[in-house]
């Protein structure tokens, strides 16, 4: 196994792992519920952090995480029209959140 992603910000490891799920990418998540830990642990023992199952896929997997980092920095960024439906996409997606499809090359 190999740690690919922690962070604090819960909305932003669901947005990882809805990516990584479209992607078919296996991956663990560790901490999933040690939030109610804080206090008890320090706060870097209980972060949830996004581990693969699969090393095969670390160079997909770091792209996706890197396509997220960039999209925070600036969400205009990179930002993407579906060829397929129309839908507007954030810069950090490689598929349309609306329709599966494949972002343009």
């Amino acid at each position: 196994m190999h740690k690919l992603f922690g962070h604090d910000d819960r909305f932003l490891l669901q947005r990882l792992r809805s990516e990584l799920d479209a992607l078919g990418i296996p991956y663990l998540v560790k901490n999933e519920f040690a939030g109610g830990a804080v206090g008890e642990l320090p706060w870097q023992d209980v972060q949830q952090e996004i581990w693969l199952l699969d090393e095969a896929w670390f160079h997909k997997a770091s792209q996706v995480v890197v396509g997220l980092i960039d999209c925070l920095a600036d969400p205009q960024t990179g930002a993407w029209v579906c060829e397929n439906c129309g839908e507007n996409n954030d810069g950090g997606f490689d598929i349309c959140w609306h329709c599966q499809h494949s972002r343009p090359t």
